[in-house]
């Protein structure tokens, strides 16, 4: 652990006797005294704050710099108008993954971009390589701090300490607060309806105390795994990566297919419709916890795939997991298939995304 970044809330974390663990090069808290399912429970049912603050932050500037980043990652920010934000991807030329992304638009000449910690580094650097004259990209990693504020009191509880919160679906304001500049935005990665707060890195501790006093539940990524996982929201490294295309992880909807151009075309265009595997959602239908990496069989025994991630659902009190099963095993909705966990046969029932509903909108 001692070579692990940390990030600007960390004695706070460490004052609530979070339990930490390695993440993404960060030493991040994984859960509070209350523990996971408690966490879990609160998002689902009030509201909870997860310090995100090791995500990555880039900022794209200069003439054309939103033309520039459209032509790289897969979406289309022609979509979009200033003052919202899209899920997006940064592809390799043969198709994989080399991150998933939120951008925020800020205007023509103004990009802000959001890529998971441990990819920063390279999405940053092929931006920087690909750029023509006139375009700044810069890494404003610990420049920024994020705060996830998600469940249905979210934004009560906002409205209380007097931030914005009338904003439609990953749209964003930036505000003054106390103050402090934040920026907000309504997105979030737990299924529930909720806020993205991105203060200044300095700033950050002042923003987090105030959400704890007002009664937000400070959370792990324990629960902010189990959360995800009950939307069928993929995760770098396990639903995506270089050996996992958009296509294949069902994030096909984040690619702009009338583009003309942007990262790894070509390939997606020649897989779309066709992939060899597929993301699937597999339900226990026993007890049994699924966990990444397990063998995923049909009714003969013969492997057609391997679960990405896994986990009990705190939600539904079953096991739940995602899997990338070959398209060839013509597995849908309404099948059933069989895990193997650890030499022990459990049953599951493919079902859709996602495992329980969501708020988002």
């Amino acid at each position: 652990m001692t070579d692990l970044l940390r990030g600007p809330l960390h004695d706070l974390h460490a004052s609530l006797d979070a339990t930490f663990a390695p993440f993404g090069g960060w030493e991040m808290p994984i859960q509070y005294k209350t523990g996971v399912v408690a966490e879990h429970t609160a998002v689902r049912t009030g509201t909870g704050v997860f310090d995100v603050s090791h995500l990555g932050k880039v900022r794209v500037t200069g003439p054309g710099a939103a033309e520039f980043v459209n032509r790289c990652l897969t979406n289309d920010l022609g979509r979009i108008e200033p003052g919202k934000a899209q899920y997006t991807l940064c592809c390799t030329e043969s198709g994989g993954t080399v991150d998933d992304i939120i951008v925020y638009l800020v205007g023509p000449e103004d990009v802000f971009l959001v890529p998971n910690a441990a990819n920063t580094a390279e999405v940053a650097r092929r931006l920087i390589e690909a750029a023509p004259a006139g375009i700044s990209v810069t890494d404003e990693h610990r420049d920024h701090a994020v705060l996830a504020v998600q469940g249905p009191g979210s934004a009560s509880l906002l409205d209380g300490l007097g931030l914005p919160t009338e904003l439609d679906y990953m749209a964003y304001r930036d505000a003054s607060w106390r103050g402090i500049d934040v920026r907000v935005c309504r997105t979030g990665y737990t299924g529930e309806h909720g806020y993205e707060l991105i203060p200044s890195w300095a700033d950050a501790p002042v923003v987090w105390s105030a959400l704890l006093e007002a009664g937000a539940t400070p959370c792990g990524l324990g629960a902010r795994d189990t959360l995800r996982t009950e939307m069928g929201y993929p995760l770098h490294g396990h639903e995506l990566s270089l050996e996992i295309s958009p296509v294949q992880a069902g994030s096909a909807w984040a690619v702009g297919w009338s583009k003309d151009e942007f990262w790894g075309r070509d390939a997606l265009v020649a897989e779309r419709g066709r992939p060899v595997r597929r993301l699937r959602c597999l339900k226990a239908l026993e007890r049994g916890v699924p966990r990444p990496d397990m063998a995923v069989l049909d009714a003969d025994g013969k492997q057609i795939g391997l679960t990405t991630s896994g986990t009990f659902s705190p939600t539904l009190k079953t096991g739940i997991a995602l899997a990338l099963i070959d398209t060839a095993a013509g597995v849908e909705p309404g099948a059933e298939v069989v895990l193997d966990v650890r030499g022990r046969k459990l049953r599951c029932e493919v079902v859709k995304a996602p495992f329980v509903e969501t708020h988002v909108r």
